[in-house]
C-alpha cells in the first residue's frame, strides 16, 4: 500500500459541498431537500443502468427506470397522495412491460427488466429514507448528523489506508480497502458523532452516538463493497467522472444507499423518533 498520496480533489470537493450542503439542509425550505436528493438519485441511477444497458436502444429502458424511481421519491416525499402499495405495483407492471415499446432483442427480456427493478430498489428505495428521515421532529438535524457520520467514516477510512493500509479488507472485491482503513473509518465517524451530539443533536446519548458510528460505519463499508462488486461484474473502474477525485454520483454515494436506511430505523425503531 506504500507509494499512495492523498488525492487534494478529494478535499476541495468536500470544501465546496459540505457549505452548501448546511445552507441548504438548515435554511431552504424541504421541497428544495427533495430536489437535491431526486437528482442525485436519477444520476447515481443513469450511472448502474450504464452497466447493463449500453447500446442504442437503452435510453427507452433507462427512462422507465428513472420514470419509475421519480414516482417513487414523490411517494415518499407525499405519501398522502397515493397508496405505497399502488406505487409499487405501477411501478413494477411498467418496470415488467417496458419491452412492448423497446426495440432490444427478446433474448435479454428477464435480465433487463430485472436490472431495471433492481436499480429503482437499490438506488430509489435507499436514498427515498433520506425524505422519510427529512420528514421526522428535527429531520434538518438528523439529516446533518447521517452526512456528517456517513462522510467522516468514508473519510477517515481513505485516508488512514492511504497512509497506514497494509492488510487488506476484502482483496477480490476492492484490493485498495484495508483493516486498518476500516478502523480509521470507524474511529473518526465516533468522533463525528460525538462533536454532531455536542453541536446541534443533544438528544442523542452517548450510548446513541456509538450505536451510531459503529452501524453506520459498517453499513457504509457494505455499501461500498457493493457498490465495487457491481463495477468488477461490469468492467469499470469508476460509475462516472462527475464529481473531481470522487468519480461518479454513484461512487460518492454508495456508503449513503445502505447508512440511509440503518440510520432511518435506528432513529425510529430504537429512539422511537416516529
Amino acid at each position: 500500500m506504500t507509494g499512495k498520496r492523498v488525492d487534494s480533489q478529494r478535499v476541495y470537493a468536500a470544501l465546496i459541498f459540505l457549505p452548501l450542503f448546511y445552507l441548504l439542509v438548515r435554511y431552504v425550505p424541504p421541497i428544495a431537500f427533495f430536489a437535491l436528493v431526486a437528482a442525485a438519485a436519477l444520476l447515481a441511477l443513469a450511472e448502474f443502468y450504464r452497466f447493463h444497458f449500453r447500446d442504442a436502444s437503452a435510453p427507452t429502458a433507462m427512462g422507465f427506470g428513472l420514470g419509475a424511481t421519480g414516482l417513487l421519491l414523490a411517494s415518499l416525499q407525499w405519501p398522502g397522495l397515493v397508496p405505497e402499495r399502488a406505487v409499487f405495483l405501477v411501478i413494477l407492471v411498467a418496470l415488467l412491460t417496458y419491452r412492448l415499446v423497446s426495440s432490444r432483442g427478446l433474448t435479454q427480456s428477464l435480465v433487463d427488466s430485472a436490472v431495471l427493478v433492481f436499480g429503482v430498489l437499490y438506488v430509489g428505495l435507499t436514498l427515498g429514507h433520506l425524505l422519510l428521515t427529512r420528514a421526522l421532529d428535527g429531520g434538518e438535524y438528523l439529516i446533518l448528523f447521517l452526512f456528517l457520520v456517513t462522510w467522516a467514516g468514508d473519510s477517515g477510512a481513505y485516508y488512514a489506508g492511504v497512509s497506514l493500509g497494509r492488510r487488506q479488507l476484502a482483496p477480490m472485491i476492492s484490493p485498495n480497502k484495508t483493516v486498518e482503513g476500516l478502523l480509521g473509518g470507524l474511529a473518526l465517524a465516533l468522533v463525528a458523532a460525538w462533536a454532531g451530539r455536542l453541536w446541534f443533536l443533544p438528544s442523542f446519548s452517548v450510548p446513541d452516538c456509538v450505536a451510531a458510528g459503529l452501524l453506520l460505519t459498517a453499513a457504509g463499508v457494505l455499501g461500498d463493497l457493493t457498490e465495487s462488486a457491481m463495477k468488477r461484474s461490469a468492467g469499470v473502474k469508476d460509475s462516472g467522472m462527475l464529481i473531481p477525485g470522487h468519480g461518479g454520483m454513484l461512487d460518492r454515494l454508495d456508503s449513503l444507499l445502505f447508512t440511509a436506511p440503518v440510520f432511518y430505523y435506528y432513529v425510529t425503531l430504537v429512539k422511537g423518533s416516529i
